[in-house]
Order: C-alpha cells, then structure tokens, then sequence
C-alpha cells in the first residue's frame, strides 16, 4: 500500500485531492494543520506529502525543512501564489513538484502519478566512493577524506547525477530537468548555478580542487580520475 499525507487546511479541497487520488493501493493521512501532519509523519508510514504553503500554524516551508531533516520522501507543494520566487524557494528547499490553485484535480493526479514513478524508478546506484570520496545516498552520509559534510537535498540530488555519469558532458538543461524534474523550467537558471557552487564548496578537499568542472556554455562535467 502507498500512503500519501495531505497537508491542507481547505477540508472540501482536502478531501477533493484524497477522492481525485483513490486507488486500490493508495490510501491517505489527512491533516489541516502542521501539528497534526507532524504527529502523522512521526507515528505512521509515509510514502509521499502533498503540502500546502499557507497553513494556520506556520508555514508549509518551514515543514518542508523538518521532513528533509528526518527523511527524503517525495514532496509536491500546493500554492495559492502563483510567483517565481515562491517556486525557486519551494525547490530550493527540496520539494519535488509544485502546483498552484487554483488547479484541476486531473493535472494534480498526472504529477502525483509522475512523482511515484520517479520513485519507483529511481537509479540503483547507492553508493560512491574512490580515494577522496565516499558517499551513501541510502544512508544520507557524504564524506570528504575522512570527514562528513551536510548536503541538501538539492545537492543530494546533483552529487548523484554527477557521479553517475562521470565523464559525460551534463548540459544546464539535462541537469534542471533532472534535479527540479518536470518544474525546471520553472526555475530561475541562476538556481542551478547556486546550486552547483555550493556542491563544489562542499566538496573541495586539502588540494583545494573539485572535479566538477565548468564546460561554458553548456553545462558541467565530472573529470574522471578527479
């Protein structure tokens, strides 16, 4: 069974999505406040959260953040802002897909559809490691010569296409879609240029060097043998 947590304080809508989203291997944990949908996240098996920004109790960013903390479960954000920055925020963050209200519920049912079968295809490769590196995507581990930094799950995310396709050439465009999947194009460019700046802070060891390298003007590769 797949369990799906729904943040909304809108009942009617709440229940909208619950009934837009039946099927025979679904089933639901319904919350309007974070209070509550902290509480279920905490005492029940969650595979997925449809979370809404603007909650009584604080903001659906902010609970964005604690899910992070304690898990990579797949998160689709629901909005009734329907601006740039609240979108590059929401992915930034770690969100997987956003949706802004007013929608229908036949376009929310393809994203959710969409976001369980990236996750249930998701790339098989758990681990990475080589004289510099080791990284454990399962365990949520990264380590550099020894020490251990903290990714988000952005980076998370970056490091692994990276070090799945070392010595390929990863356009801007590949990596948006990849990283921010369908909302990439979306998002801000510079996004992805934070994004990718911060990683190589990170990963940057005594010899003062990344193998992430800028190909300008189209995107970034992983030097083999880095």
């Amino acid at each position: 069974m797949y369990h799906i947590l729904i943040v909304e304080d809108d009942r009617s809508l709440n229940q909208g999505i619950a009934l837009a989203l039946k099927e025979e291997d679904v089933s639901f944990y319904q919350a309007y406040t974070i209070a509550e949908a902290r509480t279920l996240l905490r005492d029940r098996s969650i595979d997925m959260v449809l979370l809404d920004i603007n909650l009584p109790d604080g903001s659906g960013y902010d609970f964005l953040k604690e899910i992070w903390n304690v898990s990579e479960l797949p998160v689709l954000m629901i909005t009734a802002n329907d601006m740039e920055s609240d979108e590059v925020t929401g992915f930034s963050l770690g969100a997987d897909d956003y949706i802004t209200k007013p929608f229908s519920l036949m376009a929310l049912r393809a994203r959710v559809g969409r976001m369980r079968q990236r996750t249930a295809s998701a790339q098989t490769k758990k681990e990475y490691s080589d004289e510099r590196y080791v990284f454990l995507f399962d365990n949520m581990k990264f380590y550099v010569e020894g020490e251990e930094i903290i990714l988000s799950k952005t980076e998370q995310k970056l490091l692994r296409c990276f070090v799945e396709n070392r010595g390929q050439t990863l356009t801007r465009d590949r990596l948006m879609d990849i990283i921010w999947e369908q909302g990439g194009s979306f998002v801000e460019e510079n996004a992805l240029s934070v994004a990718v700046n911060r990683l190589r802070h990170k990963l940057v060891g005594k010899d003062k060097t990344c193998p992430i390298r800028t190909v300008y003007g189209i995107g970034y590769v992983w030097e083999k043998g880095s």
